[in-house]
Protein backbone atom coordinates (compact mmCIF):
# COMPACT_ATOMS: atom_id res chain seq x y z
CA UNK A 1 0.00 0.00 0.00
CA UNK A 2 2.62 2.59 0.76
CA UNK A 3 5.06 1.51 -2.01
CA UNK A 4 1.11 2.05 -4.38
CA UNK A 5 0.86 5.68 -2.50
CA UNK A 6 4.44 6.29 -3.58
CA UNK A 7 3.98 5.59 -7.22
CA UNK A 8 1.17 8.23 -7.11
CA UNK A 9 3.40 10.86 -5.73
CA UNK A 10 4.97 10.45 -8.40
CA UNK A 11 2.61 9.87 -11.05
CA UNK A 12 0.65 13.32 -9.76
CA UNK A 13 4.30 15.35 -10.07
CA UNK A 14 5.09 13.64 -13.36
CA UNK A 15 1.80 14.45 -14.64
CA UNK A 16 1.67 18.06 -13.08
CA UNK A 17 5.01 18.56 -14.74
CA UNK A 18 4.16 17.68 -18.44
CA UNK A 19 0.59 19.56 -18.21
CA UNK A 20 2.61 22.51 -17.26
CA UNK A 21 4.87 22.02 -20.49
CA UNK A 22 1.68 21.21 -22.88
CA UNK A 23 0.18 24.59 -21.49
CA UNK A 24 3.31 26.10 -22.55
CA UNK A 25 4.41 24.68 -25.25
CA UNK A 26 0.73 25.35 -27.07
CA UNK A 27 1.29 28.87 -25.95
CA UNK A 28 4.41 29.48 -28.01
CA UNK A 29 2.09 28.37 -30.72
CA UNK A 30 0.22 31.55 -30.57
CA UNK A 31 3.35 33.68 -31.09
CA UNK A 32 4.78 32.47 -34.25
CA UNK A 33 8.29 33.38 -34.49
CA UNK A 34 8.01 35.43 -30.83
CA UNK A 35 5.77 37.73 -32.87
CA UNK A 36 2.63 38.63 -30.89
CA UNK A 37 0.83 40.68 -34.00
CA UNK A 38 -0.10 37.29 -35.70
CA UNK A 39 -2.16 36.95 -32.92
CA UNK A 40 -3.76 39.91 -32.86
CA UNK A 41 -4.60 40.04 -36.32
CA UNK A 42 -6.36 36.63 -36.44
CA UNK A 43 -3.40 35.06 -37.98
CA UNK A 44 -3.45 31.79 -36.32
CA UNK A 45 -3.99 28.11 -36.94
CA UNK A 46 -7.36 26.75 -35.95
CA UNK A 47 -5.05 24.13 -34.17
CA UNK A 48 -3.13 26.13 -32.02
CA UNK A 49 -6.40 28.22 -31.73
CA UNK A 50 -7.79 25.47 -29.95
CA UNK A 51 -5.70 25.81 -27.31
CA UNK A 52 -5.93 21.61 -26.80
CA UNK A 53 -2.47 21.76 -24.91
CA UNK A 54 -3.98 24.37 -23.12
CA UNK A 55 -7.62 23.10 -21.49
CA UNK A 56 -6.68 19.15 -22.72
CA UNK A 57 -3.15 18.51 -22.00
CA UNK A 58 -2.88 21.30 -19.85
CA UNK A 59 -5.53 22.11 -17.73
CA UNK A 60 -7.49 18.54 -16.75
CA UNK A 61 -4.02 17.01 -16.51
CA UNK A 62 -3.20 19.70 -14.11
CA UNK A 63 -6.62 19.11 -11.83
CA UNK A 64 -6.13 15.44 -11.81
CA UNK A 65 -2.36 15.19 -10.99
CA UNK A 66 -3.72 17.72 -8.29
CA UNK A 67 -6.13 14.55 -7.26
CA UNK A 68 -3.72 12.22 -7.64
CA UNK A 69 -0.57 13.79 -5.53
CA UNK A 70 -3.20 14.02 -3.17
CA UNK A 71 -4.32 10.59 -2.32
CA UNK A 72 -0.51 9.87 -2.75
CA UNK A 73 0.12 12.04 0.07
CA UNK A 74 -2.89 11.29 2.09
CA UNK A 75 -4.01 15.25 1.80
CA UNK A 76 -7.03 16.69 3.40
CA UNK A 77 -10.48 14.50 2.79
CA UNK A 78 -7.52 11.76 1.42
CA UNK A 79 -6.01 11.34 4.93
CA UNK A 80 -8.69 8.77 6.13
CA UNK A 81 -10.39 7.86 2.41
CA UNK A 82 -10.99 3.86 2.48
CA UNK A 83 -9.55 2.10 -0.34
CA UNK A 84 -12.84 2.26 -2.62
CA UNK A 85 -13.23 5.54 -2.17
CA UNK A 86 -9.26 6.05 -3.22
CA UNK A 87 -10.17 3.80 -6.26
CA UNK A 88 -13.16 5.78 -7.22
CA UNK A 89 -11.34 9.25 -7.00
CA UNK A 90 -8.09 7.07 -8.46
CA UNK A 91 -10.78 5.95 -11.92
CA UNK A 92 -11.96 9.25 -12.33
CA UNK A 93 -8.86 11.21 -12.38
CA UNK A 94 -7.87 8.98 -14.90
CA UNK A 95 -10.14 9.09 -16.85
CA UNK A 96 -10.05 13.18 -16.49
CA UNK A 97 -6.41 13.01 -17.66
CA UNK A 98 -6.76 10.13 -20.41
CA UNK A 99 -9.20 12.20 -21.89
CA UNK A 100 -7.28 15.85 -21.86
CA UNK A 101 -4.64 14.10 -22.93
CA UNK A 102 -5.99 12.08 -25.71
CA UNK A 103 -8.27 15.26 -27.23
CA UNK A 104 -4.17 16.85 -27.18
CA UNK A 105 -3.11 14.13 -28.97
CA UNK A 106 -5.76 13.99 -31.31
CA UNK A 107 -5.66 17.84 -32.34
CA UNK A 108 -1.83 17.54 -32.53
CA UNK A 109 -1.80 14.86 -35.16
CA UNK A 110 -4.32 16.68 -37.07
CA UNK A 111 -2.23 19.66 -36.94
CA UNK A 112 0.94 18.04 -38.08
CA UNK A 113 -1.69 16.52 -41.18
CA UNK A 114 -2.91 19.84 -42.29
CA UNK A 115 0.22 21.82 -41.75
CA UNK A 116 0.78 25.41 -40.69
CA UNK A 117 -1.25 28.19 -41.84
CA UNK A 118 0.76 31.16 -43.48
CA UNK A 119 0.97 33.26 -46.53
CA UNK A 120 1.40 31.29 -49.64
CA UNK A 121 1.45 32.19 -53.32
CA UNK A 122 -1.80 31.08 -55.24
CA UNK A 123 -0.62 33.04 -58.32
CA UNK A 124 -2.12 31.58 -62.04
CA UNK A 125 -1.19 32.05 -65.08
CA UNK A 126 -2.97 35.44 -65.78
CA UNK A 127 -2.50 36.77 -62.12
CA UNK A 128 1.27 38.00 -61.50
CA UNK A 129 0.95 38.17 -57.97
CA UNK A 130 -1.94 36.85 -55.64
CA UNK A 131 -0.80 36.04 -52.20
CA UNK A 132 -3.34 34.85 -49.44
CA UNK A 133 -3.30 32.90 -45.83
CA UNK A 134 -4.53 29.33 -45.76
CA UNK A 135 -3.42 25.78 -45.24
CA UNK A 136 -1.41 25.23 -48.14
CA UNK A 137 -0.27 21.73 -47.66
CA UNK A 138 -3.88 20.46 -46.96
CA UNK A 139 -4.51 19.73 -50.25
CA UNK A 140 -1.26 18.86 -51.77
CA UNK A 141 -1.20 15.74 -54.66
CA UNK A 142 0.79 12.58 -54.01
CA UNK A 143 3.45 14.75 -51.67
CA UNK A 144 3.97 15.17 -48.33
CA UNK A 145 5.57 18.07 -46.99
CA UNK A 146 6.26 16.48 -43.43
CA UNK A 147 8.57 14.17 -45.54
CA UNK A 148 9.55 16.43 -48.42
CA UNK A 149 11.70 19.74 -46.67
CA UNK A 150 11.89 21.19 -49.66
CA UNK A 151 8.71 22.65 -49.74
CA UNK A 152 9.07 24.15 -45.75
CA UNK A 153 11.13 27.47 -47.01
CA UNK A 154 9.49 27.78 -50.41
CA UNK A 155 5.65 27.22 -49.60
CA UNK A 156 5.23 29.79 -46.83
CA UNK A 157 5.67 33.40 -47.45
CA UNK A 158 5.24 34.17 -43.98
CA UNK A 159 5.61 34.13 -41.34
CA UNK A 160 9.37 33.00 -42.27
CA UNK A 161 9.76 29.63 -40.68
CA UNK A 162 6.23 29.12 -40.31
CA UNK A 163 6.49 25.17 -41.29
CA UNK A 164 9.60 24.81 -38.96
CA UNK A 165 7.79 26.25 -35.97
CA UNK A 166 4.61 24.37 -36.62
CA UNK A 167 6.29 21.24 -36.68
CA UNK A 168 8.87 21.72 -33.84
CA UNK A 169 5.70 22.56 -31.19
CA UNK A 170 3.21 20.41 -32.88
CA UNK A 171 5.83 17.60 -32.52
CA UNK A 172 6.59 18.44 -28.80
CA UNK A 173 2.83 18.72 -28.13
CA UNK A 174 2.30 14.98 -29.63
CA UNK A 175 5.07 13.48 -27.51
CA UNK A 176 3.88 15.08 -24.53
CA UNK A 177 0.33 14.50 -24.75
CA UNK A 178 1.49 10.57 -25.74
CA UNK A 179 3.84 10.08 -22.59
CA UNK A 180 0.67 11.59 -20.63
CA UNK A 181 -1.09 8.67 -21.88
CA UNK A 182 0.97 6.18 -20.56
CA UNK A 183 1.61 7.60 -17.42
CA UNK A 184 -2.36 7.68 -16.83
CA UNK A 185 -2.15 3.79 -17.75
CA UNK A 186 0.65 3.30 -15.27
CA UNK A 187 -1.37 5.21 -12.69
CA UNK A 188 -4.44 2.95 -13.56
CA UNK A 189 -2.55 -0.24 -12.75
CA UNK A 190 -0.92 1.44 -9.65
CA UNK A 191 -4.83 1.95 -8.19
CA UNK A 192 -5.88 -1.62 -9.20
CA UNK A 193 -2.49 -2.83 -6.94
CA UNK A 194 -3.11 -0.30 -4.25
CA UNK A 195 -6.96 -1.32 -3.77
CA UNK A 196 -5.88 -5.34 -3.85
CA UNK A 197 -3.31 -4.92 -1.54
CA UNK A 198 -5.34 -3.11 0.87
CA UNK A 199 -8.02 -5.77 0.58
CA UNK A 200 -5.84 -8.53 1.24
CA UNK A 201 -4.12 -6.10 4.13
CA UNK A 202 -8.17 -5.88 5.78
Amino acid sequence: MACSRTCSRILGLSLGTTALLAAGTNMVLLFPNWDYTYLLRGLIGRHALLGSGLWGGGFMVLTAATLISSLGWGCGCFSKSGPCCSMLVSLLSSGLAWLGALLCFITSGVALKDGPFCMFDISSLNQTQAWKYGYPFKDLQNRNYLHDRSLWNSVCLEPSKAVVWHVSFFSVLLCISLLQILLVLIHFINSFLGLFCSLCEE
